[in-house]
């Protein structure tokens, strides 16, 4: 007896498909009611299984079918396409899609987004379960292999929603790492350019008004903060809300060269290249620009230690020091970062007397410690020994390693001298030796992780060091003879008012498969922690609490975000309300020095993503 489908002589595939079409011409299609598909399971009219097998309309296939299949076909020139997803759109979509659970991978998203680590075919069998169950069809998406396509579909009938491909996905996710917060931490580091975007209009950011420029301005030098209301129907006709912007936008920077763009000043010799440096060869103009510098240098620090500038950041060619009164980021007196550093720089602080810390190595220190410390052996007692003790152990424990490696050293080229070849072989110096020794030392050497910190009275001595330090201005270069810049947001002696370039354009973004219309705000300039406080506040209230922001961050400065405050100065720093009433005559305003006030909590990393829905923030660093 012959098997079913068995064909006793070969024939090309293209012969057999050549004997279908004329067997599916003559027979012609069925428009019997009996080959309407209804019931779940069944395919809908214009679309084709997706499994090999005998034709829809074939006599032993229950309930028959409208067209014949496909051999070729597939998910993308089948359901996918335009014109059958077009024609699908009923509430039978659903209950089509589930009939393939054994052929295509479903991912849930909503109620059922738990079941991401669960294999595809186990999603779709519990959807199946809780769709018979329940009368609310859940949201599925359809993939091809590894890709997602994006359909629409539908919650009860009615509206379409989106479903986000998994790439889009993970980039959503990632841009919103935390739960969403009233507030959003601290960044210390610079930023050169931040990019605002927001459904709303920009048009209150737009060219001010003589009036409103000056009004700005003087609220910024008087340190006068207008209260803004919850949510502005007409930001356009507010006036507090354009002159708001305008005090955002000030800052105070020493020295002040028109033709020349001093920040950043780390990498940025091709900037300075070519344009005019009338100091490079006079050395008495030099002396006087240093000079100038030094008398702005010292009232920033007058003006720090009382309490009526909340910080500044000194910005030379090599590297960034940022300045902070007490009280800011949870710290009980002065602090200073100073990022990156050198070794040659760390010695030549030390022997000024400087004493300093570095953070991110002493916690990566402690962390080993503590790692070594919960494994204590059998009949070992817990160790209880402190911190300097530990230091102490292991400068002497380094100690004899010196000395064993000198005696190694010494007796590693005795044998040349038993052979008598001793002066025909150069030996290596002692300075190559000792650089090789310390190369743990100078591999910190311009990385994140030679970050310096500095507090106390020692920031008094810090500052003497950098007034007289040579190699604090460049000898060479574009930028030879030329000071560090100073900003900062209060005024100080010999400092230029500053304004910060701002322009709102409307653009379009692509959103699924269309175009939606955006506005966006694009603020340049070197954008302090108070500036970015200050405009987020103002789009809070303008932009009825949504809105979106990419702020490009000045790399070097992105370890300023590093804790400095240590666990036991934590239990006696003061409380936050004493340390606001302190620095009440800094000149933030209230919200901004409370955001000031709490430790940092980022890291090495800086704020690059910042997302307001519902007045509510969430971020990415």
């Amino acid at each position: 007896m012959d098997q079913v489908g068995y064909s006793p002589s070969f024939k090309k595939p293209a012969d057999i498909m050549r004997m279908r079409r004329k067997r599916a011409r003559s027979e012609g299609v069925s428009n019997s009611p009996q080959g309407a598909l209804s019931t779940r399971g069944q395919s809908v009219a214009g679309t084709r299984p997706f499994s090999p097998g005998p034709l829809m309309n074939a006599p032993n296939r229950p309930g028959g079918g409208v067209k014949r299949r496909n051999p070729f076909a597939n998910i993308e020139n089948t359901y996918n396409s335009p014109s059958k997803r077009a024609n699908a759109r009923s509430e039978g979509d659903v209950d089509v899609l589930l009939d393939f659970k054994k052929r295509v991978p479903v991912e849930a998203e909503g109620e059922n987004a738990g079941y991401g680590n669960k294999s595809a075919l186990s999603c779709v069998e519990q959807l199946i379960q809780e769709d018979k169950t329940s009368d609310k069809k859940s949201p599925i998406a359809v993939f091809k292999d590894d890709s997602l396509f994006e359909d629409d579909l539908f919650d009860d009938g009615k509206s379409p929603a989106l479903v986000k491909s998994p790439q889009r996905q993970a980039v959503d996710e990632a841009a919103l790492a935390v739960p969403e917060a009233p507030e959003y931490p601290a960044d210390w580091s610079l930023k050169t350019r931040l990019l605002f975007t927001s459904p709303q209009a920009f048009s209150w950011a737009e060219q001010p008004k003589a009036l409103e420029e000056a009004q700005g301005l003087t609220q910024h030098c008087r340190a006068q903060y207008a209260d803004l209301p919850h949510n502005i129907q007409e930001p356009r006709s507010c006036p507090e809300l354009r002159c708001g912007f305008q005090q955002a936008l000030q800052y105070w920077q020493h020295p002040s060269l028109p033709w020349l763009s001093l920040f950043p000043r780390i990498g940025a010799e091709r900037k300075f290249a070519g344009k005019s440096s009338p100091w490079s060869n006079d050395t008495e103009l030099q002396q006087s620009m240093m000079r100038e510098w030094s008398v702005s240098l010292t009232s920033l620090y007058s003006l720090l230690k009382a309490r009526l500038c909340p910080y500044f950041y000194l910005c030379s060619y090599q590297f960034t020091v940022l300045f902070r009164a007490s009280g800011l980021s949870g710290t009980q007196g002065l602090t200073a970062l100073l990022s990156p550093t050198t070794r040659g720089l760390r010695e030549a602080m030390k022997a000024e007397g400087i004493d300093f810390s570095m953070p991110l190595v002493e916690d990566k220190r402690r962390s080993k410690e503590h790692s070594e410390a919960s494994k204590p052996t059998d009949g070992e007692e817990p160790h209880s020994t402190e911190a300097g003790e530990h230091s102490d152990q292991e400068v002497g424990k380094e100690e004899e390693d010196e000395d064993e490696e000198d005696d190694d050293e010494d007796g590693g080229f005795s044998w040349l001298k038993e052979m008598g070849v001793q002066d025909q072989i150069k030996k290596p110096d002692s300075i190559s030796i000792k650089l090789r020794k310390e190369r743990s030392t100078v591999s910190l050497d311009h990385r994140p992780e030679s970050v310096v910190l500095v507090e106390g009275p020692h920031t008094h001595t810090l500052i003497n060091f950098l007034i007289n330090c040579k190699s604090l201005v460049a000898a060479t270069g574009s930028q030879a003879g030329l000071p560090p810049t100073l900003l900062a947001p209060n005024a100080f002696r010999g400092a230029t008012l500053q304004t910060l370039k701002a322009r709102s354009v409307n653009i379009k973004t692509q959103v699924h498969s269309g175009y939606q219309d955006m506005c966006s705000l694009e603020v340049m300039g070197p954008v302090m922690p108070h500036s970015l406080h200050m405009l987020t506040q103002l789009l809070r209230a303008a932009q009825k609490g949504s809105f979106s922001t990419v702020l490009y961050t000045h790399e070097p400065t992105a370890v300023l975000n590093v804790p400095v405050c240590k666990e036991a100065k934590e239990q006696t720093a003061p409380p936050p309300s004493a340390a606001s009433g302190a620095l009440s005559g800094c000149g933030l305003s209230p919200a901004t020095l409370q955001q000031a006030l709490e430790p940092a909590s980022l890291g090495k990393a800086a704020l690059r993503q910042l997302h307001m829905r519902s007045y509510a923030y969430t971020w990415k660093s």
